[in-house]
């Protein structure tokens, strides 16, 4: 960039705020007498004016690459702004009292752009280490919190429950089916004597009748005949009255053979577990 007169008397004049002004005597570079001045720091350039109300500044001073130092002289409130050049110029300023020399001095030490860039790289590495503090009272967290995704990734994959396999249902087991009673066949309301092979047996207690001769030859015997077939066939009528008889008897024996079947029925169903 390049800075003539106008540009540096504008940017001496204009209404930016300035880091410092006020007045202080600056000791002549051919005369050791000190002449006051009024001072205007903008940034690392230090103006100096005749006047506070002059419109244009006497010179400027850019402070780059000089130092600030306290001059040991008979001057009071004296301080020195010296370059590092063989044949640089060093410009010796005093100020009204003790604590605008302090002032004076700490600003104009603050004004180059070396202290800057220094103060730049202090901030920083204190931001470097307040984040490495930051983060490191976090990592606890951050562990804690990576735990359970880690847990997460590392279980394996259960398979799905399998549901038990359910025995097929069994019919319930149906009951014997249970032969129906057989009952004697009744003729004339008694019952009808039959040893046919075949048939029901011999309730208990009863002797089977044992065919001879005759009789077993012929095979088993049949029931004697009713009163009304002996009737009907024309049965001599002297004979009524043994067949009166015979049929009573008959009866008798018939109701003794049904009493005597019923209880061994009875018998018999009770025994069934």
């Amino acid at each position: 960039m390049k800075l003539n007169e106008r540009s540096l008397a504008f940017y001496a004049t204009c209404d930016s705020p300035a880091d410092s002004a006020g007045f202080l005597y600056k000791r002549g570079e051919r005369h050791a007498a000190y002449h006051r001045r009024w001072f205007v720091l903008k940034g690392n350039m230090l103006f100096y004016f005749e006047e506070r109300e002059s419109r244009e500044p006497v010179g400027v001073i850019v402070l780059e690459g000089c130092t600030v130092e306290l001059c040991d002289s008979r001057g009071e409130f004296t301080f020195a702004i010296r370059f590092g050049g063989a044949k640089s110029r060093t410009y010796v300023l005093a100020a009204e009292s003790h604590a605008a020399m302090e002032a004076w001095v700490k600003a104009l030490s603050r004004a180059s752009f070396d202290y800057m860039r220094l103060v730049v790289r202090e901030l920083e590495q204190q931001l470097a280490r307040v984040q490495w503090g930051s983060n490191a009272e976090r990592e606890p967290e951050r562990a804690l919190q990576r735990e359970p995704k880690q847990a997460l990734e590392q279980e394996p994959e259960r398979e799905p429950e399998r549901e038990p396999e359910r025995e097929p249902e069994r019919e319930p087991e149906q009951a014997p089916e249970q032969e129906p009673e057989r009952r004697a066949p009744r003729e004339n309301s008694c019952a009808v004597w039959n040893i046919v092979p075949g048939t029901d047996p011999l309730p208990r207690g009863a002797v089977p009748h044992r065919a001879s001769g005759c009789e077993a030859e012929a095979g088993p015997r049949q029931p004697p005949v009713p009163l009304r077939c002996q009737a009907s066939g024309g049965a001599p009528a002297g004979n009524a009255v043994e067949v009166s008889a015979f049929s009573r008897l008959h009866e008798r024996y018939g109701t003794e053979v049904a009493r005597l079947r019923r209880e061994w029925l009875e018998r018999r169903q009770g025994q069934r577990p």
